[in-house]
């Protein structure tokens, strides 16, 4: 299984200076040493400012990803390598219908369920 592009760029954001609220309200704002997979983050020379407005400054704090409400990233990475191939995969051709459209769409004159009959259908030849 690879990982999508949001990891790949929280993962391009390690050694830069990010803003991190927690989902109880709180604000982390310091260096991201290090980014999992499951967005556990560790963050280093960093300020916390609680709900209350008090605020502390912590050498390293470790965050559970489950527990990250959101993340600001620094803009550079708006130039990162992972976006241009979206752009790209952008271009590609539409996949086909699928479900009542592909029925209507391969149906050719014929009954679109096939004539298998369906609940709803007039009774024929009764």
């Amino acid at each position: 299984m690879s990982i999508g592009v949001p990891l790949k760029v929280l993962h391009e954001a390690e050694g830069h200076i990010i803003t991190l609220e927690t989902s109880n309200g709180e604000v982390y704002r310091g260096k991201l040493i290090e980014a999992e997979d499951n967005m556990n983050c560790q963050l280093a020379d960093l300020t916390v400012t609680f709900r209350d407005g008090k605020v502390l400054q912590l050498e390293q704090v470790y965050i559970r990803g489950s527990k990250i409400r959101f993340l600001i990233l620094p803009d550079m990475l708006k130039n990162a390598p992972m976006f241009k191939n979206i752009q790209k995969g952008a271009q590609r051709v539409p996949a086909p219908p699928r479900g009542k459209a592909a029925a209507f769409k391969r149906s050719r004159g014929r009954t679109v369920f096939g004539g298998r009959g369906f609940r709803g259908a007039l009774m024929q030849g009764r």
